[in-house]
């Protein structure tokens, strides 16, 4: 094409001196290369763009949002440009290094175009909730990190003249210090397939990490560090690696069951414990919940005491009711007949080892929400009740003896 438009030149009574046709040259490329770029730019993607973000794809849509199409444009307008420089102008150094400039320009708008890509199928897969099990920021992140690395080598081989090939065959030797410099992303990586084959964490679950001081949501699983909103509205960024090497609790399981356990205990003072008189039986036998079960325990303990000839009015001997027990069974009917407990979860009242403060009496049970705030409503509600019914039973709750008491012994 050089040879023709020589002959143009010449046939019109041009010099065909070689800086007049490599300056028409340069024209030429210029001119084509604006044209292009108004065409693919001002007309193509402006027309493409209004139909992806009228189209009911999700897909298509957040296309329309990444700067995809754009980068793939001035790829391909670099790949073009290096086209017409090797056609319309003679081999020159300087011919090659405006060449090895427009390889440089594909190369980094190609590897913006594939972290637009990457980008937006992260955005993908995070509006459909398919990100939640999944760690796909991390993956993403290491697949951005390998492409730069093999964009850097490509660009290192073409400013120096050499095969990538013998600057991948150097960083052989180099093995170790690249383990050094990257060694939180490949430990992240690790750890990321980890935590999403054996379903550990997933974004949104509740995560508990003292040793870091993570206590809330997590908001983003990365590369190298996981993010955490705790509950007083702070982030706790912490290594992920960390997730693998080190323990952690997971609260996602008690959100899925849909019940959160009560697990809390009220100190009975011990000297308030004794057998139930006649007059304190009749009394609770008011309860419309501990009617059937004085019944029951007054027919089987009289059944005991005639089978074995007790009729000695002293506690000493035979079975006896206490308010302890009585309490106790009280308690378990209470929560039973709670409509915000869970019955097809364990719900017990149990009594655990006397101490110094008492005898502990532990409820254990499970609501049927696992809303923080109802499920503190909950539990208050209930314990609320337990402090205030102890004294018809006689029993008092222990308490460590205040400033007032003391006060009050003085007197």
């Amino acid at each position: 094409m050089r040879e023709h438009l020589l002959q143009w030149l010449s046939s019109h009574g041009y010099s065909h001196s070689d800086l007049v046709v490599n300056i028409v040259m340069i024209g030429l490329i210029i001119l084509t290369t604006l044209l292009l770029h108004a065409f693919i730019h001002y007309g193509l993607f402006r027309f493409l763009g209004k139909r992806l973000q009228a189209s009911k794809l999700l897909f298509l849509n957040i296309l329309s949002q990444q700067k995809l199409f754009s980068n793939l444009a001035l790829t391909i307008q670099g790949v073009l440009l290096a086209v017409q420089l090797r056609i319309w102008l003679p081999a020159s150094e300087w011919r090659e290094g405006l060449i090895t400039l427009t390889n440089i320009w594909c190369l980094v708008f190609g590897l913006l175009a594939i972290f637009a890509l990457l980008d937006t199928l992260q955005t993908y897969l995070f509006r459909r909730n398919l990100a939640q099990h999944f760690p796909v920021r991390g993956l993403v992140q290491t697949i951005k990190l390998l492409a730069s690395i093999g964009i850097v080598i490509l660009l290192i081989s073409l400013l120096l003249g050499q095969s990538p090939l013998i600057l991948l065959s150097g960083l052989g030797a180099m093995t170790a210090v690249l383990m050094l410099v990257f060694k939180d992303p490949i430990l992240g990586l690790v750890a990321g397939i980890q935590l999403s084959a054996n379903r550990m964490l997933n974004i949104g679950d509740w995560l508990e990490m003292p040793k870091y001081g993570a206590d809330g949501s997590v908001t983003d699983i990365g590369l190298t560090t996981v993010k955490v909103q705790n509950w007083d509205n702070t982030v706790t960024t912490l290594p992920t690696y960390a997730l693998i090497s080190d323990s952690f609790k997971n609260w996602r399981h008690m959100s899925e069951s849909g019940g959160r356990r009560i697990k809390r205990a009220v100190y009975i003072d011990s000297n308030s414990v004794h057998f139930l008189s006649a007059a304190e039986i009749a009394h609770l036998r008011q309860s419309r919940l501990l009617t059937d079960y004085l019944d029951t325990r007054q027919a089987s303990i009289r059944e005991f005491n005639e089978a074995n000839h007790i009729d000695n009015p002293s506690y000493l001997n035979g079975r006896h009711l206490t308010n302890l027990g009585t309490f106790r069974a009280y308690l378990q009917q209470y929560l039973e007949n709670n409509r915000h407990i869970r019955k097809d979860m364990t719900l017990m009242v149990r009594q655990l080892d006397a101490g110094d403060k008492g005898i502990p009496l532990e409820i254990y049970c499970f609501t049927n929400t696992v809303v923080w705030a109802e499920y503190e409503g909950i539990q208050a509600d209930i314990f609320d009740h337990i402090f205030a019914v102890a004294g018809e039973f006689g029993l008092r709750i222990y308490q460590a003896p205040s400033g007032y008491d003391l006060q009050g012994m003085g007197k």
